[in-house]
């Protein structure tokens, strides 16, 4: 198969790889049981919020240096003030988009429903770049650079003020992949990329390989059931990431010794989160399970939200945060899951991870809504 099919391919079937996250518990969508009243044991005020235009594709908030990036599903890039809610800029692209920015402060970078890599300076767009591939993965922006992972497992470096490309480091894989965000972030002087099932660690510089962790590997009886990518986010404290491969695993490994610390078998779909002790993450049923961060053994579980389509958590401190498919914004306890409190938006689904950014706890919602609270 050349790659040209094998994209076309791997794009096409992948609505069966969503209908099987979404029938997981049967032929029929599962309702949730009723949540009891929420406990006010915190009281979060809202202090703005936003629009930047709905999506059907998770496009994730990004937090940087006391302001929020946006983008919607429509073209729209901006980038909020986290405690006023004011635009510091907004730019409209002219183009669906596949991504959620990425920025340094300086450069903003996102992709486009065609495959372009739009580079954004000061709320003015700079350059365009064809991908090779489509991406769904925020760009990274880091070194003065541009990083992109596409959906062929290829991972691309440009250059950050020119969009000249600078190197490309491609892997075979299976003939499908998923059709939502993969890792790829930075870790010191290495750049970290989900690749498949394996962690891999590259040189920034050129994108020869430094080192690999295997997080999952190929099983089942067809090709959807073999999908092991690793999807975002991820939970980085110091040198460790932890990820979650799809349908299979959460594992914790050095990425500064380049070295697996643990692996545990879970079955869930979207990324994780996590502090110091423990990484946070949602079964693909909607229980919350929370891995102690040292071994990987379970501290605790929870299952009465169940069947909410849960985002990816966040970690503040003491607390974790969740949107669910509602909506609804749950903060829970980190010690036992509890409910401390629950938020409203607008009642379409929170798509993707909760972002803190200066005072503000932000999420987004699939109809382009943006909800900022104070941070207690």
């Amino acid at each position: 198969m050349n790659s040209s099919l094998r994209r076309i391919v791997a794009l096409t079937a992948l609505s069966a790889s969503a209908l099987l996250v979404a029938c997981s518990s049967g032929p029929e969508k599962v309702k949730p049981a009723e949540l009891p009243a929420p406990a006010r044991l915190m009281s979060p005020t809202q202090i703005w919020t936003t629009q930047v235009g709905g999506s059907t594709t998770v496009l994730a908030p990004m937090a940087f240096q006391g302001r929020v990036y946006l983008a919607g599903g429509a073209g729209t890039v901006a980038a909020v003030d986290a405690t006023s809610g004011r635009d510091a800029w907004r730019l409209n692209l002219g183009t669906s988009l596949a991504t959620g920015p990425g920025t340094d402060g300086q450069t903003t970078a996102v992709v486009s429903q065609a495959h372009q890599l739009i580079a954004i300076s000061d709320g003015r767009e700079v350059w365009r770049a064809q991908l090779p591939a489509a991406s769904y993965t925020t760009p990274l922006v880091a070194g003065k650079r541009v990083f992109v992972l596409t959906a062929d497992r290829s991972v691309v470096a440009f250059d950050g003020q020119t969009g000249a490309r600078l190197w490309s480091q491609s892997r075979p894989g299976e003939p499908l992949v998923l059709r939502q965000a993969g890792v790829l972030l930075a870790v010191g002087d290495t750049l970290v990329a989900g690749l498949s099932g394996r962690l891999v660690g590259l040189n920034p510089g050129n994108g020869s390989p430094r080192w690999e962790v295997q997080i999952a590997n190929s099983r089942g009886t067809n090709e959807v059931e073999r999908l092991v990518d690793l999807v975002a986010p991820v939970s980085r404290v110091g040198n460790t990431v932890c990820a979650r491969s799809f349908g299979s695993a959460v594992a914790c490994a050095d990425a500064e010794a380049g070295r697996a610390v643990w692996n545990k078998p879970a079955n869930g779909a979207v990324g994780v989160g996590g502090d110091a002790a423990l990484v946070l993450g949602a079964e693909a049923d909607g229980k919350l399970i929370a891995w102690r961060r040292a071994n990987g053994e379970k501290a605790w579980d929870i299952e009465r939200l169940k069947y909410r389509e849960l985002s990816a958590p966040l970690s503040l401190e003491r607390l974790f945060v969740v949107g669910d498919g509602t909506g609804q914004v749950h903060l829970l306890s980190t010690s036992d899951g509890s409910e401390l409190t629950r938020l409203t938006t607008d009642g379409s689904a929170v798509l993707a991870q909760p972002v803190l950014s200066g005072p503000a706890l932000v999420v987004q919602t699939r109809n382009g809504g943006v909800f900022a609270w104070r941070a207690q």
